[in-house]
């Protein structure tokens, strides 16, 4: 997966200023090239716009990566949530404004103990807009 390597990412785990540390092992994803509801060209692009107000509703507790496209385009302004040997999960059906609902979203995460992010306390925007849930690629044990 391919990173824009011009947008600001939080420091790394040694500067993480989240009272939780382990909030600094979640990285957000957002789609920057994601248009509007209208599919807009305009720049910059409605996915970009995501991006950035998930930067600053993130602060320097969470790293917030911009990618040039998740491929799903048809669910328009998409994110994902990742952190090493965990569950992924991707959304789409996102408004330039659901920046508070991915870092929510992330800071629940960031509290699991089984790898998966908590039902309860998840943003509505986030229940709706559930598009897949990856598992991570140590997984050893086959789900039922």
């Amino acid at each position: 997966m391919d990173f824009d390597d011009n947008s600001p990412v939080a420091p790394s785990d040694a500067s993480c200023d989240a009272a939780d540390a382990r909030a600094c092992d979640v990285t957000i994803l957002v789609c920057s090239s994601c248009r509007d509801e209208t599919g807009s060209d305009a720049h910059p692009r409605a996915g970009a716009r995501l991006a950035e107000n998930t930067r600053m509703a993130a602060g320097n507790d969470i790293s917030v990566r911009s990618v040039e496209c998740l491929g799903n385009c048809k669910r328009r302004l998409s994110a994902a949530l990742i952190r090493d040997g965990s569950w992924s999960y991707v959304f789409g059906d996102l408004r330039i404004s659901s920046g508070e609902d991915l870092v929510t979203g992330a800071r629940l995460f960031a509290t699991s103990t089984d790898g998966l992010i908590p039902w309860r306390g998840r943003p509505d925007s986030l229940k709706r807009g559930l598009v897949a849930r990856i598992p991570p690629l140590n997984l050893t044990k086959e789900e039922k």
